[in-house]
């Protein structure tokens, strides 16, 4: 049995539903009406100089042709009438269906640029609505997916190029093995390698497949171990590492591995881009969070690069240039932990003077 389309189904149904206002109609006024009429005239038979049975075939005959006539004529311009509302009204509703279908049609073909109009139907401009909200989220995981395949293909490919570039030289004979060469090639592999466990790190934060153990966690305990393993590592002409956070801090609700990890992430930034002044750990209570905050006196970002500094691959050249070591993910990979713990984070900064990254976590 064939399909019948939700756009003939609405014709048909109201097609129904006028055939039968439209049968019972004919079917009253054909049973009622003369009987009625041949009542009110059996009524005027007492009256004086009325003669009813003269005129009573003729009467009846004579409105049964009229109404004949007159039921004929509103049932075709009715009908007519009906039938032509029906189509249009059925057409109306179906016709946003029928477009978001060929949109469907052009995004499977790669055309995501298309988006629904407004309808005069408050459900169908709700659907309109929300299809146009999934075209954006689709267009938006479409167009990151061919960024991050862009920036992983340009990060791949410089330290790619220089393993294989000393190799093909040594092959060669044209350069002698040398514990330096040995040196650079274990530097571009071990980049290789951030690069490679960043990119997973971020696939599964973006993907929602990175787990999020919440639980109390005391941040004073933590701050202070990871400034005492800090300051182990900076040179005695370097940076100062301290920290600045009261003892009585109240819990949060946290990974304490992820909190962890955003926590090595900003320190390490700080480290690598103040090669003197200090670098200052703070935490503290606001209303119903605690604030973190790192702040250095470093190389700062300029006014034009701090939009994007949470964006993937990011760096301001030259300061932060893919010769420092970093793979341009981190700070990426610390905004997506931070928004899944259910915090913020923001940057403010001055070039020449220093940064101040700064986030917050829920109280327990």
């Amino acid at each position: 049995m064939p399909k019948i389309d939700l756009r003939s189904r609405l014709f048909l149904s109201h097609l129904f539903v006028m055939g039968v206002g439209l049968a019972s109609f004919i079917l009253i006024s054909k049973v009622y009406s003369p009987r009625q009429f041949v009542l009110q005239l059996e009524r005027l038979e007492p009256m004086p100089f009325f003669n009813v049975r003269s005129v009573r075939t003729y009467l009846v005959e004579g409105f049964e042709t009229t109404w004949n006539r007159s039921t004929f004529w509103s049932v075709l311009v009715g009908g007519t009438a009906a039938g032509a509302l029906s189509y249009w009204v059925a057409q109306r509703i179906t016709e946003p269906l029928t477009q978001m279908r060929c949109i469907t049609q052009k995004f499977a073909a790669g055309n995501l640029d298309r988006r629904m109009a407004k309808s005069e139907i408050p459900e169908l401009n709700q659907l309109s609505a929300s299809f146009n909200r999934m075209a954006d989220s689709i267009e938006g995981i479409e167009q990151r997916r061919r960024e991050l395949v862009s920036d992983m293909t340009h990060e791949l490919r410089t330290p790619l190029t220089v393993v294989r570039g000393y190799l093909e030289e040594m092959a060669e004979g044209r350069i002698e093995p040398s514990p330096e060469i040995y040196q650079q090639l274990a530097r571009e592999t071990r980049r290789l390698e951030r690069l490679v466990n960043d990119l997973q790190e971020l696939s599964k934060a973006e993907t929602g497949y990175l787990t999020i153990d919440p639980q109390p966690l005391d941040a004073y305990p933590l701050l202070k171990s990871l400034v005492e393993r800090f300051s182990e590592q900076l040179l005695e002409d370097g940076a100062v590492l301290k920290l600045d956070c009261p003892a009585n801090l109240p819990p949060v609700l946290a990974d304490r591995d992820r909190t962890e990890q955003i926590l090595v992430n900003l320190i390490g930034n700080a480290m690598q881009y103040t090669p003197s002044g200090s670098i200052v750990v703070r935490a503290w209570r606001g209303a119903d969070r605690i604030w973190f905050a790192i702040v250095d006196t470093g190389i700062g970002i300029s006014p034009q690069d701090l939009p994007h500094i949470f964006e993937r691959f990011w760096r301001a050249e030259p300061s932060r240039s893919r010769n420092s070591g970093g793979t341009g993910i981190g700070l990426a990979i610390t905004r997506r932990l931070v928004e899944l713990q259910g915090g913020k984070i923001k940057a403010k900064s001055q070039l020449g003077e220093g940064s101040e990254f700064r986030f917050y976590l829920p109280l327990a």
